[in-house]
């Protein structure tokens, strides 16, 4: 069997995943090969999995619940860690908006359908406001920071670089914060048919998106010249943006459900899904464990290969 994984620029894990041999290494044990799919729209991920183009995926918390209410069978298998400061919304720091209250009626830049829709739906709703109702919401078109600086739209949320970006070069205010407002977990999820049948096969994915993160997390240099060099931006803004990251997975439990029921009835409300969806039904209380275990193997794999190295540079010395 081949195991083919989708991969996209916005999912950092997955990016660093299919630079490295991690998931052959892990796969091979239980004889399965690996394959990588590139595309450019992390939305697409759950129509990816439910027409069988890849078998696992990741991206930001809004697209598997978009693809759960379009029907497509898929479960979750693994989050990160949150994302404190991940993305913001931005203003104008000389603009006329003060609140949250302050963007209706007027237009905010945003990566539609990611994770970036379920903080502003959330923070509109919190003050009261419609995401479909009161503003407008537009996708981006590569020149956010000075359409925002010329007061030609409202707010726009940037992340990664290009947040590092627009705070190094100042002009702006963060109106809302990721830690503010929702968790901004990295989420994992995959065709229900691969984690029901071959639990194993998602733990080894696990194993090794974990030892990836472990890569990112002790080669940040490295891993800021490889996607300013292929994404474009400045090597220290992606440092910056790749060292704020936790690096870190968890199991898919209750308490994340939980997060992803409370933005699925949100989303369903303002009108984002066309029907309400129940989060638990793509959740597998019994793949926790095995996620779980497969993530303190990667942990015990990077304190070997620790080990291994002091001892070697001690008999060296």
């Amino acid at each position: 069997m081949t195991v083919t994984v989708g991969v996209h620029r916005s999912n950092p894990s997955l990016y660093h995943l299919a630079r490295l041999d991690y998931l052959q290494q892990e796969l091979a044990p239980l004889g399965e090969t690996a394959e990588f799919h590139h595309y450019a729209d992390g939305t697409k991920t759950g129509g990816y999995l439910a027409d069988g183009t890849i078998d696992f995926g990741g991206t930001g918390s809004t697209p598997p619940i978009t693809a759960q209410a379009a029907g497509h069978d898929i479960v979750y298998t693994a989050v990160s860690a949150p994302r404190p400061d991940h993305g913001a919304l931005l203003v104008a720091a000389d603009g006329p908006i003060a609140s949250v209250a302050d963007l209706k009626g007027t237009t905010v830049v945003l990566a539609v359908g990611s994770w970036q829709t379920h903080l502003l739906a959330k923070a509109l709703h919190q003050h009261g406001l419609s995401y479909r109702d009161d503003l407008t919401a537009e996708r981006p078109a590569g020149d956010e920071a000075e359409r925002l600086r010329s007061g030609a739209i409202a707010g726009w949320i940037a992340q990664g670089a290009e947040l590092a970006a627009a705070r190094r070069t100042g002009g702006f205010r963060e109106l809302i914060r990721t830690t503010d407002v929702i968790t901004d977990r990295s989420v994992f999820f995959a065709r229900r048919e691969l984690a029901v049948q071959r639990p194993e096969v998602v733990a080894a994915i696990v194993t090794a998106l974990q030892r990836a993160d472990h890569w990112a997390a002790a080669h940040p240099e490295e891993a800021a010249a490889i996607a300013a060099a292929d994404q474009g931006g400045e090597t220290a803004d992606w440092h910056t943006a790749l060292s704020a990251l936790p690096w870190q997975l968890e199991p898919a439990t209750a308490e994340f459900v939980a997060e992803q029921q409370e933005a699925a009835d949100i989303f369903h409300r303002v009108g984002f899904i066309d029907r309400p969806v129940t989060v638990a039904d793509i959740h597998l209380p019994a793949l926790e464990q095995p996620v779980a275990d497969a993530i303190a193997r990667a942990a015990n794999s990077r304190a070997a290969n620790s080990r291994a190295t002091n001892s070697g540079a001690t008999k060296g010395n």
